[in-house]
């Protein structure tokens, strides 16, 4: 029986490129609100007095992560994958040695800048002693439509009981590290959670907020100064 309390550990993949940005660079480095993306979360996590330690995943030759990461409380690891889950496999492959398999690893995608401390804990509580984990989410609100060829409307879609995932997606260092050393198709799982519900778990659903949006195209870096300027 393992009777030492859980701990909580931020891991970030920040190795990809960020095509659809069509920025000249990785996009989590792209200037927002003052500073690089990627900065944001990273403080996100280390305002949070709950979050042990914070480790981000950059391809083993980034130039710009030096320049970003703090001196204190953030570990860089140089092992990105080609993929956003390989990324987060190597990732948790490095950190083997200071996680322990019940503590838990709070996954967050680089560019949602808009995390910050009360969305961390609020997870973090509301999960709980959770037998599987969680993440933030959002439910869906508009109605939704299906596209045919054309992108003419084929059908409306029931939004009852549907989500928009957001992150972190928050798991056991054992459970995520299985699942994904499970998955086997890397265009199936779109995030941690997806890899999970393939083992047969269904991860709680913990309402986030619309500042949490992940930064994908132009228009939304906007939109994401607008929320990091609100109180």
């Amino acid at each position: 029986m393992n009777n030492h309390a859980p701990r909580y550990f931020a891991l970030i993949p920040a190795a990809g490129v960020g095509a659809r940005m069509g920025a000249d660079g990785p996009k989590q480095y792209l200037p927002l609100a003052g500073k690089p993306m990627l900065r944001h979360a990273l403080d996100a996590f280390l305002s949070s007095e709950r979050i042990s330690h914070t480790f981000v995943v950059v391809s083993a030759d980034d130039a710009q992560i030096d320049a970003v990461v703090p001196r204190h409380g953030v570990s860089v690891l140089r092992c990105g994958g080609a993929s956003r889950m390989e990324s987060i496999r190597n990732g948790l492959q490095a950190i083997a040695a200071q996680v322990r398999e019940t503590d838990w690893v709070l996954v967050h995608d680089a560019a949602r800048p808009g995390l910050n401390r009360a969305l961390i804990e609020q997870l973090i509580a509301e999960v709980g002693a959770h037998a599987v984990g969680g993440l933030l989410a959002l439910p869906v609100v508009d109605t939704v439509k299906r596209a045919g060829a054309g992108e003419g409307v084929v059908a409306t879609v029931a939004r009852d009981g549907l989500w928009l995932a957001q992150t972190p997606q928050m798991f056991r260092y054992r459970l995520l590290r299985d699942a994904l050393a499970a998955a086997t198709d890397a265009a199936a799982i779109t995030d941690d959670a997806s890899a999970v519900e393939a083992m047969g778990y269904a991860p709680m659903l913990v309402e986030g907020h619309p500042r949490n949006l992940k930064v994908t195209l132009p228009r939304d870096i906007r939109i994401a100064e607008m929320y990091l300027a609100a109180p």
